[in-house]
């Protein structure tokens, strides 16, 4: 165990299970879970933190998978005084805990089009971090700015130019912790925006298993772009259709599935652990690369330690 913590103003809980706070319901233990109480209790903290000890910032767990050993170090999970949403113009500031979904609607309440983000599982850092995106648009197209902690305590100032933007992927340095977003969208009607997202959301609901314990998209789609909901939107490398080509729609392993439902997601069917779940998911990749070539990335974060120690 890492011993001799600062001692922080926010909650420093040893040994916290994280299945309970990830959307899959699996993994192993953080050593420790960090809750700070605002920015400034995060900055001080990491900067008396022992540098070798590894800092691993969490969302809300929409988008991965905790192994089940556990987390070595310090998780750093950011609640409620980093919810914060506020308007100015055309720019929409919120905390890095802020819900997409939340942002998209409070945007939409003052005529700011974010829609793209009401069907997007998680919270804005994490929605930063891997560039989220859909329907055609990304983060990166709307990004103006992030306040964020780097893992020795130093709050910098990030704007596009500090950032690297990729398909479902940045250059945010690992360890550092994302506090605050800014985001800018165009003017809409707001009812305008409130029934575009009722569609979007029946339409999500028809093709995913929103329903099942599941971690949004498993693999990044090969044709290096998400899916635009246009009728002229093709399938060809889309990841479901490579799976689904494999034979691989439907695969269990445990307690694990490849939802019959959209097969690029993977559901835990009940007491599927983290090894089943990465385990499905690798043999998906081996069977799509047999039989097509193609190498599925993942799009889930798989993180921690397998087995039961953390040591």
């Amino acid at each position: 165990m890492t011993d001799h913590l600062p001692t922080p103003r926010g909650r420093l809980t040893a040994g916290k299970d994280l299945s309970s706070l990830t959307w899959l319901r699996v993994g192993g233990p953080a050593e420790w879970l960090f809750q700070p109480a605002d920015a400034d209790d995060l900055s001080d903290f990491l900067k008396a933190l022992d540098p070798e000890v590894p800092v691993f910032p969490m969302g809300v767990g929409s988008n991965l998978i905790v192994r089940d050993g556990g987390m070595p170090g310090v998780v750093v999970k950011l609640g409620r005084p980093f919810m914060d949403i506020s308007v100015e113009g055309d720019t929409v500031t919120a905390g890095a805990a802020a819900l997409d979904a939340r942002l998209a609607r409070t945007a939409a309440d003052a005529g700011i089009d974010l829609t793209f983000l009401r069907t997007i599982p998680g919270s804005l850092g994490g929605a930063l971090r891997m560039n989220a995106g859909c329907y055609g648009s990304y983060v990166a197209d709307h990004f103006v700015s992030a306040e964020v902690i780097l893992r020795d305590g130093t709050p910098v100032t990030l704007t596009a130019d500090d950032i690297t933007f990729a398909y479902r992927q940045t250059d945010i340095p690992e360890g550092a912790t994302i506090v605050s977003v800014t985001l800018r969208g165009s003017g809409e009607d707001s009812l305008v925006l409130h029934t575009r997202m009722e569609e979007q959301l029946a339409k999500r609901d028809a093709t995913q298993p929103t329903k099942s314990l599941t971690a949004g998209s498993t693999f990044r789609n090969p044709a290096g772009f998400s899916s635009t909901g246009r009728a002229d939107d093709t399938h060809d490398l889309k990841a479901w259709k490579v799976i689904d080509d494999a034979g691989m729609r439907g695969a269990t392993l445990g307690g694990a599935q490849m939802s019959e439902m959209h097969s690029n997601f993977l559901v835990n069917k009940g007491g599927a652990t983290a090894a089943d779940l990465e385990g499905l998911g690798e043999e998906v990749r081996k069977r799509v690369f047999q039989s097509q070539g193609i190498e599925l990335v993942w799009e889930i974060m798989r993180v921690g330690t397998p087995g039961g120690t953390t040591e």
